[in-house]
């Protein structure tokens, strides 16, 4: 399950990376704010469903990301976890 978790973090973490920070030279860290901080735009948050649903087959509303929800990797994470 450990080994399952951390190749989902790697494929999420290189997502958002490759996506929406192309250009960015430090590593994103696990409790970083991906929505609220602007990282993932309201147009970025559909195409992170998308490739949610489609690499977890978890399937994620918009509503349940943002500050004081999923934000972050371990939150989204963590929320693609309790979905499947």
């Amino acid at each position: 399950m450990a080994n399952e978790s951390e190749e989902a973090a790697t494929k999420l973490r290189a997502f958002v990376m490759q996506r929406y920070l192309p250009r960015r030279t430090r590593a994103l860290t696990d409790d970083e704010p991906l929505i609220s901080s602007g990282i993932v735009d309201s147009i970025g948050l559909v195409d992170l469903t998308v490739f949610i649903e489609e690499e977890f087959g978890a399937f994620l509303g918009p509503d349940e990301f943002g500050a004081g929800r999923a934000d972050t990797l371990v939150q989204v994470l963590a929320l693609i976890q309790r979905s499947r």
